[in-house]
């Protein structure tokens, strides 16, 4: 077993192994290190659990380290100003990640993710713990096959949140439920995803990822100031670097119908990477030739 300090490798840490001896899951805490994968962490009456006050970031993890990490701590402060959350340093996140990782195989896929509630219900400190998976299959499944995405109404105006901060537009928030509860309905109806466009009829965002379009030569995507949604490292990566394939890149608002005549239309995420959207409202999209190319580009294995 890894000391307190989360040291040891993962192959003499029986908690972080599957059946298989491959890597199963780590889960490492603030202060403390790695801890046996099915220690409990956290109390019944903390706020992360109680009411869903908390923060959180997920990066992919690729040849043993976490890709784009300063990133997305830089967001998590952003996140915890807006919540008003008393946030560690970003030092001490980066060493828990550093633990986190510590002798994760090179070869495996992994999904970091590094959360902090506002802690217990009766005051105190915050709670930060990271946990560390292997990237599933589907998720690889739908970066090598594409997507079918429905649109569905997040209900509020597309400018609702950038003036409302109790929103909290922009914040990577724990509390995800409408987040799942639209994938679920998406999978009822055997659809892979949906977009959540505005009560106004504007393309907002995924409940996990952005969307990113190609058209007029340029990737595009919705700009995150103007509506309050989540501005994605990735996307932000990959429109930075929009030139190494010869385009240009932009922010600008979309109406759905107008996704169905661009030259290449994706989902972009930390965990599941580029992902092509093949249909939009049951109408099927022809795939863009771009999508490899820009696989290749951000460094996902397909």
């Amino acid at each position: 077993m890894p000391d307190s300090q989360g040291q040891g490798p993962l192959d003499r840490d029986p908690s972080s192994l599957g059946a298989a001896g491959g890597p199963q899951r780590v889960v490492a805490v603030l202060g403390r290190g790695k801890v046996p994968a099915d220690m409990p962490i956290l109390r019944a009456d903390d706020l992360g659990a109680l009411r869903g006050d908390g923060i959180f970031e997920a990066t992919h993890v690729r040849g043993g380290r976490p890709w784009l990490l300063d990133e997305h701590l830089s967001r998590m402060a952003r996140s915890a100003a807006r919540l008003d959350l008393d946030l560690p340093p970003a030092g001490a996140l980066a060493e828990l990640a550093e633990q986190a990782v510590d002798g994760w195989p090179a070869e495996v896929e992994g999904a970091l993710r590094i959360v902090c509630t506002r802690g217990l219900e009766d005051g105190g400190s915050v709670t930060v713990y990271a946990t560390l998976t292997a990237v599933g299959a589907r998720s690889r499944e739908q970066r090598r096959n594409g997507i079918s995405v429905a649109t569905v109404s997040l209900g509020y105006p597309s400018g609702a949140r950038a003036d409302a901060p109790w929103l909290l537009g922009g914040a990577k928030t724990v509390s995800y439920a409408v987040n799942m509860a639209s994938q679920r309905w998406a999978a009822a109806q055997g659809l892979d995803d949906v977009l959540w466009v505005s009560g106004d009829g504007w393309v907002l965002e995924a409940p996990t990822a952005n969307v990113v379009w190609l058209a007029d030569g340029r990737l595009w995507t919705v700009p995150a100031e103007l509506t309050g949604i989540l501005a994605g490292i990735t996307t932000r990566w990959l429109l930075a670097h929009a030139g190494d394939l010869g385009f240009g890149a932009g922010e600008r608002m979309i109406r759905p119908a107008d996704l169905t005549s661009v030259d290449g239309l994706w989902l972009a995420s930390s965990v599941r990477g580029l992902a092509e959207i093949r249909a939009l409202d049951d109408k099927p999209l022809e795939p863009s030739p771009e999508t490899g190319r820009m696989q290749a580009l951000l460094g996902f294995p397909v």
